[in-house]
């Protein structure tokens, strides 16, 4: 499971970047380029897409280092807040220039499925940037179909606080289908927004 980084590990890497340090953006990429192209692909479907996204969110990440403020999260939540913004925003002119061609589908179902794919992506955004005792729980109890029970074993916690991590991270996640995510494309002219949201 990942862990999360401590935010002085944060606030030096936007410096280094900030400073033009191609080696900080190496150890930058070591660190997230996984979490970023599972999290394209997990909107778009497709390794070939989930790629170009992994190469353009490094690339605004590259060319806009001050864009990032640890007052408003980490850094990780931050990759994670750039990547679904940037993979909704493809799914969406991959889907209209599909349908502009002549392809199956109306306007309402691509806005459906879009809409589908920000929530899903949403969700992953809440889960990537709960703290890790929550985010372990989830990962344990959900993709690793572990009963509470399970889950206080394997962390190491009374039952009783492998249910409240639970809990609070469910309550976490119901927000994703009433809060879309916010924020525009790393190709766009304003920078995504983060943090404050959750």
């Amino acid at each position: 499971m990942a862990k999360d980084t401590p935010p002085r590990w944060d606030r030096r890497m936007q410096q280094r970047l900030a400073r033009g340090e191609a080696a900080a953006l190496g150890e930058l990429y070591d660190k997230f380029a996984s979490l970023v192209h599972m999290l394209a692909h997990r909107v778009l479907d497709d390794d070939e897409a989930a790629d170009q996204v992994t190469r353009e969110v490094f690339g605004y990440i590259w060319e806009n280092p001050d864009s990032y403020d640890p007052k408003h999260g980490s850094m990780r939540s931050w990759v994670a807040r750039l990547t679904n913004s940037q993979a909704v925003n493809r799914l969406r002119q991959t889907e209209a220039a599909a349908l502009a061609q002549g392809g199956e589908g109306t306007t309402e179902e691509l806005e459906l499925k879009v809409r589908r794919a920000a929530v899903a992506a949403r969700a992953d955004y809440i889960v990537t940037s709960m703290p890790a005792p929550l985010r372990d729980a989830l990962e344990l109890a959900y993709f690793q179909r572990r009963d509470y029970r399970q889950t206080a074993a394997d962390l190491g916690v009374t039952e009783d606080e492998a249910r409240r991590r639970l809990r609070l991270g469910l309550q976490l996640l119901s927000t994703a289908n009433t809060r879309p995510l916010e924020g525009s494309s790393p190709q766009g002219s304003s920078p995504p927004r983060y943090g404050r949201s959750l």
